[in-house]
């Protein structure tokens, strides 16, 4: 029994469900940022250069038989997602931030509570 109760207790401390809901809501937001990019910007960028999608853009080096293909377009792609993920996060997290911020300042105690705890431990300091 004991072994259910310590249970219960981790699985629903509320770090754990703040966790839960952090990583679901991560997945989310990477799939609309995986959207965004892979059915707007591929495609613009794709136009631009005058290929079918990004993958297709390459360099090819050396001559004959020892020829290969630098895939630099597919290197490319992975890193405007990388960066456009890590700015969408950023943007989260500061306005995340900035509301945990605003509900300390309101949960701040008042003023003469302060004091009255700054009087009572002068006090007990004293005895």
């Amino acid at each position: 029994m004991k072994f259910l109760k310590d249970f219960q207790e981790f699985a629903f401390k509320g770090n754990l469900i703040d966790m839960a809901v952090g990583i679901v809501m991560g997945g989310a937001v990477a799939a609309i940022v995986k959207s965004f990019l892979s059915n707007i910007i591929t495609p613009l960028i794709a136009s631009i250069f005058k290929v079918p999608d990004m993958s297709a853009l390459y360099t090819e080096v050396g001559t004959g038989e020892t020829a290969s293909k630098v895939m630099w377009g597919s290197f490319l792609q992975n890193t405007l997602d990388f960066i456009i993920l890590a700015f969408v996060i950023f943007i989260a997290l500061k306005v995340a931030s900035r509301w945990m911020k605003k509900a300390e300042a309101e949960a701040a105690p008042a003023a003469d509570i302060v004091l009255l705890t700054e009087i009572r431990d002068a006090l007990q300091a004293k005895s």
